[in-house]
């Protein structure tokens, strides 16, 4: 069955079809850098969507995306409405993909805590998840998913015992899991338009350790 393209960004691999990741975006929306994270992943060899759930709003300013966060996570019917938009991000691009039933997910902060709620939403479809910087208190025990996770050494915004909390919870449910605590960093460290918290060895090594995670655990994979 073939779904319409809900509202994001699709980036397609040269030879237009591999295994799909789907991408949640950072409190700031779906901005330059969210779209060139699908764009690298794409040249990786993945069929990549990324849904604007911010419906083509974009924040610069802490306050700006604090603002856009809270409409997400405001009424009921709000917060029921995102979840079903992210699911129709799925199958959108499950059908897309054509490349086997499993999926990848990665979530930046806000996305993140998506991302790991989509794993018990849909643990027959969600295979790999990575989360960068964002946790959620979930009981794992239905999902089907591999974990991996990239976290500042100092942040302010995601304080080290949600992390463990995160992290015990994931192998309580026997679930595998790989964190990772990057030194000298703070939140944001990946995103290079946030120059004051961006750093490139750490965002690169999060990088590698990203790809080849998914090309493990989506196996098999073909480039």
């Amino acid at each position: 069955m073939t779904h319409p393209q809900p509202p994001g960004f699709l980036a397609l691999p040269a030879g237009g079809t591999g295994p799909a990741v789907l991408v949640l975006h950072a409190w700031w929306g779906l901005n330059d850098t969210m779209k060139s994270v699908c764009d690298r992943l794409a040249a990786e060899g993945f069929v990549v969507f990324a849904p604007d759930l911010y419906h083509g709003k974009v924040a610069v300013t802490i306050e700006e995306a604090e603002a856009l966060r809270n409409m997400l996570e405001g009424e009921q019917a709000r917060v029921e409405q995102t979840r079903a938009e992210i699911a129709a991000a799925v199958d959108f691009l499950a059908g897309r993909a054509r490349s086997g039933p499993g999926l990848g997910v990665i979530g930046f902060s806000l996305g993140a805590y998506y991302a790991l709620g989509l794993s018990v939403d849909d643990p027959d479809r969600v295979r790999a998840v990575v989360v960068f910087y964002g946790t959620r208190a979930e009981d794992y025990r239905r999902s089907k998913a591999s974990y991996l996770g990239h976290f500042a050494e100092s942040d302010e915004f995601e304080p080290a015992a949600e992390v463990k909390g995160l992290e015990s919870a994931l192998r309580a449910a026997g679930r595998p899991v790989s964190f990772h605590h990057y030194e000298g960093t703070g939140h944001w460290f990946f995103e290079p338009d946030r120059s004051d918290a961006y750093r490139h060895d750490a965002a690169q090594l999060a990088w590698e350790r990203t790809i080849s995670f998914l090309r493990e655990t989506m196996a098999p994979y073909r480039r």
